[in-house]
């Protein structure tokens, strides 16, 4: 099991350095622009790499925004990724884009938007595709539960699952379920790859603000994912309060060690 982290400018002079227990490194495509060929060459010989999409919004009816794939297209062929992943959301309208990851009502008509456009997606790029689970203030109803979508996405789209464990952990503290039984409703062959960083707690309330070490419930939780599903790699996240010092970092990612059984 690869254990890596995403990659950020703030943390490119850690990278060079090829730290213990990195294998992999996911880039975010939107970070990246078309002179980063080379840059990218050098980080895949050195790493697996991942691409990850922010704003492709998978989840919108009607075209896609070809400026926004092509782009994403070009990440990929410069990275050549082992994979590439974008997020069970819509990030935009047909007439405002909201900056953001918004959730999609659990419907078949909802269903059927996602899993097209992530076809499209990666027969576009050639690379197989994860979509990632996001956190939501608002729990959607819908014609299906949230894992019933998930598990008929994965099959309409022929794509795999990219569970962010500290998204699910923070749902199901702010919407009251279990996260384990949860996990158990999702066919365990489709998660290939986690995300894990610390949350964020303002009394009843959980965010996901990347800016904390990772807790031990996480850890509970990552652990029994791994133990579940045939995960591929674990991925640490951080954007926000990036550790000044290296050690902290290794400290971080010693913790995925452990969940990957590697310690």
């Amino acid at each position: 099991m690869n254990v890596g982290l995403g990659y950020r400018r703030e943390l490119s002079g850690w990278i060079e350095t090829r730290p213990r227990g990195v294998d992999c490194l996911e880039i975010t495509a939107e970070h990246f622009g078309e002179h980063a060929g080379e840059h990218l060459a050098q980080l895949g010989r050195r790493y697996r790499l991942f691409v990850h999409g922010l704003g492709l919004s998978l989840g919108t009816p009607g075209p896609m925004d070809a400026v926004r794939v092509e782009h994403f297209a070009s990440v990929v062929r410069m990275a050549n990724p082992a994979w590439i992943s974008e997020h069970v959301a819509f990030t935009r309208t047909a007439e405002v884009d909201l900056g953001h990851l918004n959730p999609v009502p659990l419907t078949r008509e909802s269903l059927r938007v996602l899993a097209d456009n992530a076809r499209r997606v990666a027969d576009h790029c050639g690379k197989p595709m994860l979509l990632e689970n996001i956190t939501s203030h608002l729990k959607l109803e819908g014609e299906l539960s949230e894992t019933d979508f998930l598990n008929e996405l994965c099959v309409r789209a022929d794509c795999g699952l990219l569970l962010d464990v500290t998204n699910l952990f923070i749902n199901s503290r702010n919407h009251g379920f279990d996260p384990v039984a949860w996990l158990h409703e999702i066919e365990p062959s489709r998660i290939r790859q986690l995300h894990l960083v610390g949350y964020s707690r303002q009394g009843d309330r959980y965010t996901d603000s990347h800016a904390k070490p990772i807790q031990d419930d996480l850890i509970e939780l990552a652990t029994a994912v791994v133990r579940h599903a045939p995960v591929e790699a674990i991925i640490l996240e951080r954007d926000e309060d990036i550790p000044e010092s290296n050690a902290d970092l290794e400290v971080e990612i010693a913790k995925l060690e452990r969940i990957a059984g590697r310690r």
